[in-house]
């Protein structure tokens, strides 16, 4: 997925400054893509020479002016056409199984508790997930974009699960091995 591809999707939604689509990643996407403010201003100055998306700037006392960028015609074309087309999962780069794989070669008690460390992160992560989940599920007739975005916060819960589990079943091999 091209970060372009993302923030085209935030400024369906509405007309945003680089910040507030900052905020957006924070908020609502940091389960599936994540993006520095720097990457975030970097891309949005491709996308309007792209001519997908159009700024205007807002002049704020006391602060630097705002940029408020609005998707085009031709952003919601280069949007559509991206969306048509077939998706890839996405390659696996992680370093906790390939130290899960150099087990052998390693301390054990320094990888149980690593295991059991990440263990922790993706609970912590899970259990912000499930706060969202709860607001969400707190509203009734829900808008059909947070209908959308309720399904993106259930894979990142699925994703976070299905580590914990993993993280358990290592622990336990590890465990009986002492």
């Amino acid at each position: 997925m091209a970060l372009a591809h993302t923030i085209l999707t935030v400024l369906c939604e509405q007309e945003a400054s680089g910040y507030d689509i900052s905020k957006q990643f924070e908020e609502s996407m940091a389960c599936y893509w994540t993006a520095s403010q720097q990457q975030i201003y970097r891309e949005l100055r491709r996308i309007e020479q792209n001519g997908w998306a159009c700024c205007q700037v807002v002049p704020q006392h006391g602060k630097p002016d705002r940029k408020v960028y609005a998707i085009t015609e031709a952003g919601r074309r280069e949007l559509s056409q991206w969306a048509s087309e077939p998706s890839m999962p996405t390659p696996i780069r992680e370093d906790l199984l390939v130290k899960v794989l150099g087990g052998p070669y390693a301390d054990p008690d320094q990888l149980l508790a690593e295991v059991q460390r990440r263990r922790g992160v993706h609970a912590g992560q899970l259990a912000s997930y499930r706060e969202k989940e709860a607001l969400f599920l707190s509203q009734t007739d829900l808008p059909l974009q947070e209908q959308y975005r309720y399904l993106t916060l259930r894979r990142g819960i699925l994703f976070e699960q299905e580590w914990i589990l993993w993280c358990d079943e290592v622990i336990a091999f590890l465990e009986g091995l002492r």
